[in-house]
């Protein structure tokens, strides 16, 4: 079969929702890594249905053509970067709730639909998707694959809390639906959650059936400066064990904080005198169903942060208390466009997390690196925009950095994924028994290696 054969197969598989070389378009062919990899790949296709997903990947693997998924391109670890001479399967045609079932506490929604699109379309029923990445422009085939957290993490969990079934197509086009609206199953092997977090390297989610949370009528955000991180970081353990279920539980040391001010217009009215002292601040959210339980608990967190040495607690209400929460969601962007050269999400144990920052700063200083830090410490995500110019010191300073997280218990992504960028970093820490099993469940999905490759375990080169 010649190329113009092969291509207007793909045509005729998407009704000519396709483009080829030359003609695609450049938001395609990235996501939000730091690091540019120029690719060209052969195709991009813009399914509309499941069917039309497992027809585009029997072509591919016909003509053993590798193939990338790509929903929203928010992610920040080049998951969703293509591969030359690939197939890109775009989700973005693929968009629409399906179902919700408000008695059940459940939305069945196809793998483009964005976090945006579907809390907009729960609105009215009492009711939410509580997990928010950062990004509501990012989409719930995306967060699926990344199995993405955010802030809300703490109270919330992070996606697969909230997962409850998959329609997935595997590489020989077979269309797989796992799980289903039921809370709970002892059936057999959790296909579902094998899938959440494997970054489209073992199927390609094409619908999602999503447990739904209540809206809570009644919120309050705290912001609390610290003199020291040590002490922001060790009152979180008091907090949520107090029974208070804060839904965010954030960090920012004093440099990010600044940043944050001096990029957007948010005004936190600190008093000068205290932030002369301040090192860092911790972000409370509560959230209730009564005003007057969310005042109690506003003054119970208060007395809780003042006797571990807070230096004042500040409640924010209404505009001041969502430019906060907006501000730290836009902490990336901030940090890429001054000129970061990594950002990480290390994931710690919750009590390790001050042991884990010391070591950071040491670190940084070793290496002579600037390290800016702030992260979700109500579920130990620790995130940090690294400033090292010297490729090869950065390196070594991120391998060192990831090294650290593992050895207090934790791993090198808590949210973000392997992707491209941390590849190596993982396969140089992880346990060679559990990535060889790793791979023997890739071959049993994927047996050619043509769903997402050069990424995750995969350590052949792309290139």
């Amino acid at each position: 079969m010649n190329d113009t054969e092969r291509r207007n197969e793909l045509i005729s598989i998407v009704s000519g929702d396709v483009t080829f070389e030359g003609a695609h378009s450049p938001e395609d062919l990235h996501d939000e890594s730091l690091h540019v990899r120029p690719r060209t790949p052969l195709a991009v296709a813009r399914p509309h249905s499941s069917a039309e997903v497992a027809e585009l990947v029997r072509w591919a693997g016909r003509h053993q053509i590798p193939v990338t998924p790509r929903g929203s391109g928010t992610g920040l670890s080049g998951g969703a970067v293509p591969v030359n001479g690939g197939l890109v399967i775009c989700f973005d045609r693929m968009r629409d709730v399906i179902r919700v079932d408000a008695g059940d506490h459940v939305a069945v929604v196809q793998a483009g639909i964005t976090l945006r699109e579907l809390n907009e379309q729960l609105l009215g029923t009492g009711l939410h998707y509580p997990v928010y990445p950062g990004e509501l422009s990012g989409s719930i085939g995306g967060n699926v694959n990344t199995n993405a957290g955010g802030m809300r993490a703490v109270r919330h969990g992070v996606t697969r809390h909230h997962v409850l079934g998959l329609e997935v197509v595997l590489m020989d086009g077979t269309v797989l639906k796992t799980g289903g609206p039921v809370v709970k199953s002892s059936s057999g092997y959790d296909l579902t959650q094998l899938i959440i977090g494997s970054e489209g390297t073992l199927a390609l989610v094409t619908e999602v059936t999503l447990k739904l949370s209540p809206v809570m009528s009644f919120a309050a955000t705290m912001l609390v400066p610290f003199s020291d991180l040590r002490s922001v970081t060790s009152v979180v353990p008091t907090l949520i064990a107090s029974g208070l279920a804060p839904s965010i539980l954030e960090y920012l040391d004093v440099l990010t904080m600044a940043s944050l001010e001096r990029g957007t217009e948010l005004k936190l009215g600190v008093d000068p005198t205290i932030l002369e002292q301040t090192a860092a601040y911790l972000i409370v959210v509560l959230e209730t169903r009564t005003a007057e339980q969310l005042e109690n608990d506003l003054v119970a967190a208060a007395g809780l942060v003042s006797d571990a040495g807070a230096l004042d607690v500040y409640v924010l209400e209404g505009a001041a208390a969502t430019q906060l929460i907006e501000a730290r969601e836009r902490v990336f962007w901030m940090a890429k466009a001054a000129g970061a050269h990594e950002i990480l999400d290390v994931v710690v144990p919750r009590s390790a997390v001050p042991t884990f920052l010391e070591q950071v700063a040491d670190l940084a200083t070793h290496y002579g690196a600037f390290v800016a830090g702030c992260g979700h410490v109500g579920d130990g995500n620790v995130h940090m925009s690294v400033f090292q110019p010297d490729e090869v010191r950065r390196n070594e300073l991120l391998l060192e950095l990831f090294r650290a997280g593992v050895n207090l218990g934790g791993a090198i992504s808590g949210e973000h994924g392997l992707g491209l960028d941390k590849r190596g970093p993982y396969l140089a820490l992880a346990d060679p028994a559990l990535v060889e099993l790793q791979r023997k469940i890739k071959h049993v999905f994927d047996p050619s290696g043509l769903l997402n490759p050069f990424r995750h375990l995969d350590e052949r080169d792309g290139d």
